[in-house]
């Protein structure tokens, strides 16, 4: 045993070594071979300052008095976040925290994470110029191109700037807005303009019109991570955002779309003759082996592709898959029929027509009788029945709509600033009447009668609807009735030209449903399906009805409700609906004796019913009397209009 001060200055020598890890000793000292030494006591070492603390005398804390110090802590934490300390978000139990609380922590890190993106984002512009001149010297093609991973990194950073940067003439965020509509309104579709995008970032725009297949899901992806960031509950309302172009410069026609459109962005306009239901459409599809519960997928089904399964590879069982609903994604999926505008088709050509895919939120914004413009990629798909019957590969062709709008009369956003000055100006003018009326075929001399009754069809009344229980028709009906070689064809044909909606038709060549509406077997759907007739397509428009006495009694009893109540109602192959024909009728006939005769009454004179005569508003004669003055100043004005058209 060995003494105290022996110990203490073993103990120093120890600590004070200066020479120890520069150098081994040769021998090392035998911890274990006097391990009692260790406890022996010191004075000088073993020593315990009780401090003012010890003295306190702590009283045991109640349950109550605990849970408000730890609400007092954490207070004291997210004050401390909000200042921009940084906590380990493994410290916040928000199960045990209030709804309130818990909502508004994850508020503070939501907006902890924006205040650190709108950081990292303020080099963005800078970044995304030094990427320009390297992603628009693009090599090969443009598929492949943008489907590089260096791109779409370009393409996401571009975008998501322009929707949180674009601005318009007064300085407020436009895209912002239309994201808080949205969210308001809790709709799935952000409506971008594409005038807009093109004057941020052209080549994006130049791409999105030229493969807007590969460039919408991006851009899809790119809005809806955009909008977490300023609404987090988002997403418990929707799974995806979809962009929507709209505002396309160039506007096609449905019979000028040739190969040159495929796959390519379009815009068309046209009126929707059939509509079918709403069917899920398989987006993506998940199997399992009912041999061995083995899951096979996800498959990403296109438009017209067939997912096959094969041999299962756990059992090596073939054809024994199953839909697995729990995994399978379905979006809904209507198919539209678009017809040209009857007064854009030229003359003597029959119009044509283009089926028209729906999918998400586009369904159901259209019904038959409607007059659409539809954005859309110009797809095609392999038609099976087309090449059996034809004997050679056919593709047919169909448009994946982006963006539907509905079309009114006249858009009022069309109108300038100086259109609008013009018409406050024109509406000041006491005459303003006299001159419509005078401007009503200004090539065909006299029958003023007549002229001023088409301008009244043409602007039409206004509609009455007596405390929503009764309502009164605003359109205009008039019956031309009068001598063969009066102008009458002509009038019509004048309307037909100037009117933007409007659709001619002749009695002979008409039927009941080709006047009202029908239904047709789909081949597609293998169901029964809507098709709008003339007055169902002249909806908000002119309906122009020729040789109107040639047409038969069945026949011309089928327009008597489209004519006053302005609807037609179905009830066929179990289809049971009402269709809306608002539109005025101006219809010519001639006289059942072949001339007019003034010794009998209207009614004579006309082979039509009263139920039939009730409905027009305006009843014109157009008689040819024998006038040699009237005719001289009639052969006057056929040689100065014959003259004007040489010139």
């Amino acid at each position: 045993m060995c003494s105290e001060d022996e110990a203490l200055e073993d103990k120093q020598v120890i600590i004070t070594d200066e020479d120890r890890g520069e150098s081994e000793p040769e021998e090392g000292e035998d911890l274990e071979e006097d391990p009692e030494k260790d406890y022996q006591p010191i004075d000088q070492l073993d020593r315990y300052e009780i401090g003012e603390e010890d003295k306190v005398q702590v009283e045991p804390m109640t349950i109550e008095e605990r849970r408000e110090v730890e609400r007092k802590l954490n207070e004291r934490d997210r004050e401390g976040l909000m200042e921009g300390k940084r906590m380990p978000g493994a410290l916040y139990d928000l199960d045990d925290a209030s709804d309130e609380e818990a909502e508004r922590r994850i508020l503070l890190r939501e907006r902890q994470r924006r205040r650190q993106r709108e950081a990292d984002g303020k080099n963005q512009e800078d970044e995304a110029n030094d990427f320009m001149l390297d992603i628009e010297d693009y090599k090969g093609k443009l598929r492949e191109w943008i489907q590089q991973p260096r791109t779409q990194t370009w393409i996401k950073r571009n975008f998501d700037l322009f929707l949180k940067s674009f601005k318009d003439e007064n300085g407020k965020s436009v895209y912002e807005h239309r994201i808080e509509q949205m969210c308001s309104n809790n709709k799935r579709g952000l409506e971008i303009n594409y005038t807009h995008l093109a004057e941020k970032v052209p080549t994006m725009a130049l791409w999105i019109a030229e493969q807007p297949d590969v460039m919408l899901p991006i851009l899809d992806q790119v809005a809806y991570d955009a909008i977490l960031e300023v609404f987090p509950a988002y997403a418990s309302i929707s799974k995806a955002v979809y962009v929507k172009i709209k505002d396309l410069p160039v506007e096609d026609k449905l019979r000028d779309l040739r190969q040159a459109h495929l796959r390519g962005l379009i815009k068309v306009r046209g009126v929707v003759t059939k509509r079918t239901g709403v069917y899920p459409q398989l987006k993506s599809v998940t199997y399992e082996c009912t041999a061995c519960g083995t899951l096979r997928g996800p498959f990403y089904v296109g438009g017209g592709d067939d997912p096959r399964t094969g041999i299962c590879n756990i059992c090596q069982s073939a054809n024994r898959y199953k839909i697995y609903d729990q995994e399978t994604v379905y979006v809904n999926y209507q198919m539209l029929t678009i017809q040209e505008t009857p007064g854009t088709v030229p003359a003597g050509r029959v119009p044509r027509q283009k089926d028209v895919i729906l999918i998400n939120d586009n369904i159901d914004v259209a019904k038959p009788g409607d007059e659409v413009e539809i954005t859309g990629i110009f797809s095609h798909h392999f038609d099976y029945g087309m090449n059996i019957k034809h004997g050679f590969p056919v593709f047919s062709t169909s448009i994946k709509a982006n963006y539907v709008r509905k079309l009114g009369d006249m858009d009022i956003e069309e109108l300038t600033e100086e259109d609008l000055a013009e018409i406050r100006e024109l509406s000041r003018d006491p005459n303003i009447a006299k001159r419509i009326f005078a401007s009503i075929a200004p090539s065909i001399y006299g029958h003023s009668f007549i002229k001023q009754a088409i301008a009244l069809a043409i602007f039409g009344g206004v509609q009455k609807d007596v405390g929503g229980k009764h309502k009164i028709r605003g359109d205009i009906n008039v019956l031309l009735l009068g001598d063969p070689g009066m102008a009458k064809s002509q009038f019509l044909k004048y309307v037909e030209k100037t009117v933007h909606r409007c659709v001619y038709t002749t009695g002979k060549g008409a039927s009941a449903v080709g006047l009202t509406a029908g239904v047709r077997h789909d081949p597609v759907t293998k169901e029964w399906v809507l098709e709008g007739g003339a007055l169902v397509l002249a909806d908000r428009g002119i309906c122009l009805i020729d040789e109107f006495d040639k047409m038969n009694d069945q026949d011309r009893t089928s327009i008597h409700e489209a004519m006053e109540q302005q609807s037609i109602s179905i009830s066929k192959a179990g289809i049971v609906t009402s269709l809306h024909a608002r539109c005025s009728v101006i219809a010519a006939a001639n006289p059942a004796k072949g001339r007019y005769d003034e010794q009998k009454s209207f009614g004579e004179n006309v082979d039509l019913s009263d139920p039939i005569l009730s409905r027009f508003d305006v009843l014109a004669v157009i008689k040819d009397q024998v006038d040699l003055g009237q005719d001289h100043d009639l052969v006057r004005v056929c040689v100065r209009v014959g003259d004007v058209c040489d010139q």
